[in-house]
Order: structure tokens, then C-alpha cells, then sequence
């Protein structure tokens, strides 16, 4: 598969990062499949994150990988940790360090290529992270470190402590959940579109060598659906079907490739654990939509040029 470089780093990534949130809805053997699939598509990077299943999903992915140091060479994982379901977000030293060694226990290894705040923490002190990073950076159990759903101001107070690069930013994005996009093409217009709801958080992490990773990439709303077939966007649908049928190719690769075309070089985190959606996603990294294309997506999603 096509790789980006991670951010700053020389770590060459797939362009498609495998989530794991929903491997526990798989069997042994369903999921030793899944996996093994996902590597021979080469889509070696995997993403975690310690509350999916409430632990269970790296531990089945541990499992299904079976692993061991030579298939540790060969993989890529990253795990997000911060969140106490329900209950509060915690980005205390204790709780990052305590976190940390639990996700490498459970995924049966001695590192994170990546770990990641799991979504901003109103109470976090950027001092205290520092120390768990630095920490965890100088014992060699984690190797790069990012955020999750965080705005330019954010990273810029955690990097007032933080030395390491902040490398990747998962954010939601998707074809009908394009904000970041909608903002910085509606600028100075009196429209609902115009709203800057991130503090352009698009061009922050262009300018500043984060690679943004979209969640939920078939979604609209908040996790209200996939729009992929859905009656309530019958234009998308149909410019979509029309440009998967032009490359011969399904739905689901086009919706990945739109994301691929924006030229900030993200890295969108698909979590269906269906095989040849798997499939279909990794297709993505092999087309490039032309500019036509990609604006035609764009406006049969509703969004109006000015």
C-alpha cells in the first residue's frame, strides 16, 4: 500500500490505518482472519485505544495476531488512553503511565509506535504529561506521541511542556462531517458554514507536519449512521455510485479516496471489520480523484460553493 510519513517522524505509515474498536464483535477465528487480511493488504498500522471494549479489544488483537517479537517488527500500534468512560478524561502522570503499561500488557508487546490523548481534558497541566512522556519516551515504551480531537490552542499549551513532536491528530471527518474543509473555503461569508468550529485545526496541522488520522469516515452526525446508501443523501450517492463505476470500483473506495485527494496527506482510520470493506478502503490508496471529482463529491454532499 502507498505510506505517508507520520508527522515529523521517518516513520513510513499505510496511508489506511486499521481501527480496532470493534474487533471484539469478531470470533477467534473471525478475527485472526480480519488481521491477517489487513496484512496482506498491507495495511500493517492498527489503532487502539484502551476503553475499546474496555481493554478486550487489544487483548483479542494480541491473540489474533499472535504475537511475538518478529511479528512486533512487522506491525505498526498506536493506542489512545485518557478516558475514563462516564466517568471523567484524565491526562494525570499516574493515569498516562499506569495506562500505558496496561495497553502493553494487553497487546503483548514492550512498545507504542504512537500513543495518543484519547479526546482534550479540561483539567489537563501540560507539566505533568510532559513528565509521562518524557518518561515513557527515555524507557523506550513509547516512540511518538499525538492527540485526539484537540484544536490548534490545545497542542500549542501542551507543547509549552511537551518536547516531543505531536505527530498525529485524529479527528472526525468525513464527506458530510467536513467542517474543517467547509470553513476554509466559506471565509468571510454569513453562513453556517463559515463557522470556524476548530480554530482551523486543518491548516494548523499542515503548517505544523501533524498528520491528521479522520475517524468515522462513512459516518454522518455523531455516529447517526453511514451515508453510503442511505436514502437521506440521494445526490452524494448518486455522484458517488457515477465516480466508483468511472474506476470501476465500490462506494466505499471513493468515499476513502475523497479524503486521500485533500492534499494535507491524512490518514483515515476505518473501523468496519467487514473483509472486503477492508478491501474496498485499502483500493483508496491507488486512486486519485481529479479535482472535478472531488468537488462534485463535495457539493452533492449540500455544501454550496460561494
Amino acid at each position: 500500500m502507498r505510506t505517508i510519513k507520520l508527522g515529523s517522524t521517518a516513520l513510513e505509515v499505510p496511508v489506511v490505518a486499521v481501527g480496532c474498536m470493534r474487533i471484539n464483535s469478531l470470533d477467534k477465528a473471525g478475527a485472526e482472519r480480519f488481521v491477517q487480511t489487513a496484512l496482506e493488504q498491507g495495511a500493517n498500522f492498527f489503532d487502539h485505544a484502551d476503553i475499546y471494549g474496555a481493554g478486550t479489544c487489544e487483548e483479542i488483537f494480541a491473540e489474533a495476531i499472535h504475537m511475538n517479537d518478529s511479528v512486533r517488527e512487522n506491525i505498526i500500534l498506536q493506542s489512545k488512553c485518557g478516558i475514563k468512560p462516564g466517568v471523567m478524561f484524565d491526562f494525570s502522570k499516574e493515569h498516562i503511565l499506569a495506562s500505558t503499561d496496561a495497553i502493553l500488557k494487553r497487546l503483548k508487546t514492550d512498545y507504542l509506535d504512537i500513543l495518543l490523548l484519547h479526546r482534550p481534558d479540561a483539567l489537563v497541566e501540560p507539566d505533568e504529561v510532559a513528565e509521562a512522556f518524557d518518561r515513557l519516551e527515555s524507557s523506550g515504551k513509547v516512540r511518538h506521541f499525538g492527540v485526539s480531537n484537540q484544536n490548534p490552542m490545545q497542542i500549542e499549551l501542551l507543547k509549552k511542556s511537551v518536547k516531543q513532536p505531536i505527530v498525529a491528530n485524529q479527528l472526525q471527518l468525513s464527506i458530510t462531517n467536513a467542517n474543517m474543509i467547509s470553513n476554509g473555503i466559506n471565509v468571510n461569508m454569513e453562513n453556517s458554514s463559515a463557522i470556524n468550529r476548530d480554530g482551523s485545526i486543518l491548516d494548523y496541522c499542515r503548517l505544523h507536519d501533524i498528520t491528521v488520522q479522520p475517524w468515522s469516515p462513512f459516518q454522518y452526525g455523531f455516529f447517526e449512521g453511514v451515508f453510503l446508501g442511505n436514502d437521506k443523501f440521494p445526490e452524494l450517492n448518486k455522484a458517488i455510485d457515477a465516480i466508483a463505476g468511472k474506476y470501476d470500483v465500490s462506494n466505499t473506495t471513493i468515499a476513502i479516496a475523497w479524503l486521500l485527494r485533500h492534499p494535507a496527506n491524512m490518514q483515515p482510520v476505518i473501523g468496519s471489520m467487514n473483509i472486503e470493506r477492508l478491501k474496498d478502503c485499502v483500493k483508496a490508496a491507488d486512486i486519485t480523484l481529479t479535482r472535478e471529482e472531488w468537488y462534485e463529491i463535495y457539493r452533492a454532499a449540500g455544501n454550496i460553493l460561494p
